[in-house]
C-alpha cells in the first residue's frame, strides 16, 4: 500500500516536472550560440527561489483584499496580488543576472534567459499546485498554467534585448514594456480563471470562455512571431560577423 503511494506521487511528480522540461528544452534548441549551463541554471534556481519572497508579498497583499464584489476580488488578486508580484519579481531577476552580462550579445538570448527565469518559478509552483490536486491538476496546468509561464517570459525577454541593443536613452522605454506587459497579460490569464470560478452567470461563463481562447491564441502568435523575429535577427547578424571576418 504504501509503495503504490509513493509510485503515485513519483507520477505526479514527473507530471509536474514534464511540461517545463519540454517548454526549456524547446526555447534552448532553438538558440543559435548556446548559453552556458551556469547561467542558465543560475537564471532557473533564482527563479525557482523567488517563490519565497513571492508567497510573503502576496500573503501580505491578500490582507487588502476586503472587497465583496468577487469582480473586484477577483480583479484584485489577479492584477495586484498574483500579475504583479509574480513577474516583477521575475523581471529584478532577470534584470540583476543578465542583462549587463557579456553572455547576453544576441537577440534571442533575452527570451532563452527570461523563459528559464519564468519556469523557475512555474517548476516550483506546478510541483505543489499538482501534489496537493492530483492528476487532473496536472492535465490542466499542463495545458494551460505553464506554458502561459512560458509565454510571459517570452514576452519579458523579446522586450529586455529590445532594451539591451537599443540607444542608451531608449533603454527605459525598452525595460518598461518588459515587465508590463508580461503583468498585465498574467493578470488578464489568472482573472478570466479567477471570476470564472466564482460567477454563476451563463453568459458571462461564455464571454469568460471566448476571451480566455482569444488570449492564449494572442500570446502563442505573438510568442511564436517573436521567437522566429529575434532568431532571424541573430542568423542575419552572425552572417554579417562571418563575412567581415572572412573578408
Amino acid at each position: 500500500m504504501r509503495l503504490t503511494k509513493i509510485r503515485a506521487q513519483m507520477v505526479l511528480l514527473l507530471s509536474a516536472i514534464l511540461p517545463v522540461a519540454i517548454i526549456l528544452y524547446f526555447i534552448y534548441r532553438n538558440d543559435i550560440k548556446k548559453e552556458p549551463w551556469q547561467l542558465l541554471l543560475k537564471c532557473f534556481g533564482f527563479g525557482m527561489f523567488s517563490i519565497i519572497p513571492t508567497i510573503i508579498i502576496e500573503m501580505i497583499l491578500n490582507l487588502g483584499n476586503v472587497f465583496h464584489s468577487s469582480f473586484v476580488h477577483s480583479f484584485y488578486t489577479a492584477f495586484i496580488v498574483a500579475g504583479f508580484t509574480e513577474e516583477l519579481l521575475k523581471f529584478l531577476i532577470l534584470y540583476w543576472i543578465i542583462f549587463k552580462s557579456k553572455r547576453f550579445d544576441q537577440y534571442y538570448d533575452g527570451i532563452v534567459y527570461a523563459v528559464f527565469v519564468s519556469l523557475g518559478f512555474a517548476f516550483v509552483e506546478n510541483i505543489i499546485y499538482v501534489l496537493q490536486g492530483g492528476i487532473g491538476t496536472a492535465v490542466g496546468r499542463a495545458i494551460l498554467s505553464v506554458p502561459a509561464h512560458g509565454l510571459f517570459g517570452v514576452i519579458m525577454g523579446y522586450f529586455l534585448s529590445l532594451a539591451k541593443f537599443s540607444d542608451v536613452e531608449k533603454i527605459k522605454h525598452k525595460l518598461f514594456p518588459a515587465f508590463l506587459l508580461p503583468m498585465l497579460f498574467h493578470g488578464v490569464f489568472d482573472f478570466i480563471l479567477m471570476y470564472g470560478s466564482t460567477t454563476q452567470s451563463p453568459t458571462i461563463i461564455l464571454l469568460l470562455f471566448v476571451s480566455f481562447v482569444l488570449l492564449m491564441i494572442l500570446l502563442w502568435k505573438f510568442a511564436i512571431r517573436k521567437i522566429k523575429n529575434d532568431i532571424a535577427i541573430d542568423k542575419n547578424n552572425s552572417k554579417e560577423e562571418n563575412t567581415v571576418i572572412n573578408s
